[in-house]
């Protein structure tokens, strides 16, 4: 083992001679495809195969590029990844620069961002599954940068797979030519070569010169606690080193280069990055909003033209998060700023509650997103954190003015005539759900629940004549407020787990909306807002009531829990009070002794029902949003 480790030292330094590799000898390229098809898995041994990380005497390594814990406990890629491989073909030394992208559709937005770097990608389709929705909306993301797209079929050791069905499904749906595909098994490496050379084959090496002015294009940033931002970069021309002054075409600010160098797959300092290269440089950059991606970066007084840098990701769903305990703020505040440095589509802004205290109020780009941003900040920083339930922006239109909001507590009365409120509009995505033919009832009668519009269906599989069911694909206009709640969830249960989803965003469309408060004992509680449809007030009303019913404890006074839109009560329970019993010493004599005492404890309960009000305990809230599904 400790030959290996210094064969392993005398060989790396010699490697990374940066001016080794000529734009001909470069290869970059992502993987992409639907969650969990194996694109880490692949990653690991593509790594392993060119010697980049050790293969272990005794087991596999396991999702190498997953660095964070929350990738690790939930199986997941949050975060895009690049990795520097040295592979030799054709008798000649080639750099490959592997991107590991996510495969959720929350996170197209880190994927878009990681086809810009690229030539090319390998679009992966798991064969015993086949092709999903986020296949087809990655391999359209990567068609329009104008990639070359290599599809390799994985996991065909699994006795479910089905390669020649797969294949012509990839046909009809993609009209890839069978003859391209590969065929491979990332787990037990089987095939695994021939991905490499069809990388080396395939797909074109980046064009750059040498000799023209730095241009380097900016697609991903980190922060380290001790050297500030580190981005990662994209080498278009020319060459950097450290030491070099450089300045960013957005910002128009100066930076001096502290250090350069590659991902192999840990950060390995260089001399210098050269055209087409992928890699890290650390400028002594402080603040993370100075980082912005898709930024062209050049040389002090040689100025470029930028490239088109990428469509700022747009927050679809918004929730406040407060600390448990108000003193806590400024430190969850700076924890939310440090985690925002590493995930840059998260947006903030600061917002207090009556119930709740001070707080901030975050946009995410999914549910999953505000999931994974939660559990980070848990692990990564120990913050304890309540989260409000997740709303969507609403557009509403006032004679003189339009305003977008996400807060429910601002949210105007659309029923009264002096709010001078024309329209509000909601936000709505194009969905298309893909799914086994025997659960097509199912999806619809989902849909049509959560008030789908436009729907329609199209076979994937052309004259498919085999055993297993035929898929469909379903796509229909849905508001997003009816997704971010438990839309995934039941569209996995209904279909047994067969149904595959994705949307994008549609633009925003008029909706008969209401804004629901909650009263307890007459005064509305402010934090327990809700934006919703008027089909569904009657319903949701009942349900939250019901919930509160349970959590809120029981005071001396009879308190009245309802639910209003507008001026209209629609639903409410009665708390009962707590009552002591006032007749328990009295023994014999005239019941009126004993209607006298039961009349002044009745009289006392009005005058304090009068005067009393009722506070909502912090875990009776706690209690509210986290079952806010159930």
């Amino acid at each position: 083992m400790s030959q290996g480790v210094a064969a392993l030292s005398t060989f790396a330094p010699k490697s990374l001679r940066m001016e080794e590799f000529p734009c001909e000898v470069i290869r970059n390229f992502s993987i992409i495809a639907h969650i969990d098809h194996g694109k880490s898995t692949l990653a690991d041994r593509l790594l392993e195969l060119t010697g980049t990380i050790q293969m272990k005497s005794t087991g596999i390594n396991q999702q190498v590029l997953d660095k964070l814990k929350v990738e690790r406990e939930r199986g997941i890629t949050v975060k895009a990844q690049t990795a520097s491989m040295i592979h030799m073909a054709h008798g000649k030394q080639h750099l490959l620069n592997l991107i590991d992208t996510p495969g959720h559709v929350d996170f197209a937005w880190e994927v878009s961002r990681s086809l810009a770097a690229c030539q090319g990608a390998l679009l992966l389709v798991d064969a015993s599954q086949g092709v999903q929705a986020q296949s087809i909306s990655v391999f359209h993301i990567a068609k329009e940068r104008g990639l070359k797209i290599i599809p390799v079929l994985t996991k065909i050791d699994l006795p479910a797979s089905q390669p020649e069905r797969m294949a012509a499904q990839l046909q009809s749906t993609f009209g890839i030519d069978p003859s391209e595909i590969l065929h491979i098994s990332a787990k037990t490496g089987q095939g695994v070569e021939s991905v490499l050379r069809a990388i080396v084959d395939r797909i074109p090496p980046p064009s750059g010169n040498i000799n023209s002015p730095l241009k380097a294009f900016m697609f991903d940033s980190l922060y380290d606690r001790y050297r500030g931002v580190i981005s990662l970069v994209s080498i278009q021309d020319g060459i950097i080193q450290k030491g070099d002054r450089i300045a960013s075409c957005h910002t128009r600010k100066k930076y001096e280069i502290t250090e350069v160098g590659v991902m192999h797959p840990e950060e390995v300092p260089t001399s210098s990055l050269q055209p087409g290269q992928v890699g890290y440089i650390a400028c002594n950059m402080k603040e993370s909003s100075e980082a912005h991606i898709g930024d062209t970066l050049h040389r002090v007084g040689v100025p470029v033209d930028p490239m088109p840098g990428f469509q700022p990701s747009k927050a679809m769903v918004y929730a406040g998060v407060f600390p448990v305990d108000s003193n806590d703020f400024i430190k969850l505040e700076e924890s939310i700023k440090r985690l925002t440095l590493t995930d840059r589509s998260v947006t903030i802004q600061r917002e207090s509650s009556t119930a709740l205290g001070q707080g901030c109020r975050l946009g995410f780009l999914g549910t999953l997103h505000m999931d994974v941003f939660r559990q980070r900040l848990e692990d990564e920083y120990d913050a304890n954190i309540i989260i409000t339930a997740p709303t969507v922006p609403y557009k509403v239109i006032f004679k003189d003015k339009t305003v977008m909001i996400s807060n429910p507590t601002e949210f105007p009365d659309t029923s009264d005539t002096s709010s001078k409120v024309k329209q509000v509009q909601e936000p709505v995505v194009n969905a298309s759900i893909i799914v086994p033919e025997e659960y097509m009832g199912e999806m619809m009668s989902l849909c049509f629940a959560h008030r789908a519009e436009n729907l329609d269906h199209r076979y994937l599989d052309s004259g498919s004549t085999s055993e297993a069911s035929a898929r469909a694909i379903l796509t229909c206009t849905l508001p997003l407020s009816e997704i971010v709640t438990d839309f995934f969830d039941q569209l996995k249960s209904r279909s047994s787990g067969y149904a595959s989803f994705d949307y994008e965003d549609g633009g925003y469309k008029a909706s008969d909306l209401a804004k629901m408060v909650f009263l307890l004992n007459g005064k509305p509680v402010d934090a327990l807002a809700l934006i919703v449809h008027r089909s569904a007030q009657h319903e949701v009303g009942r349900k939250w009531v019901k919930k509160l019913h349970k959590v809120i404890p029981r005071q001396l006074f009879e308190v009245p829990i309802q639910a209003a839109v507008g001026k209209k009560i629609i639903a409410r329970e009665t708390l009962s009070a707590m009552r002591a019993d006032v007749t328990a010493g009295l023994y014999g004599g005239h019941y009126e002794r004993k209607m006298k005492h039961l009349e002044n404890q009745k009289e006392s309960k009005r005058k304090m029902k009068r005067i009393g009000s009722v506070d909502l305990p912090q875990d009776a809230f706690f209690d509210i949003l986290s079952t806010k599904g159930k």
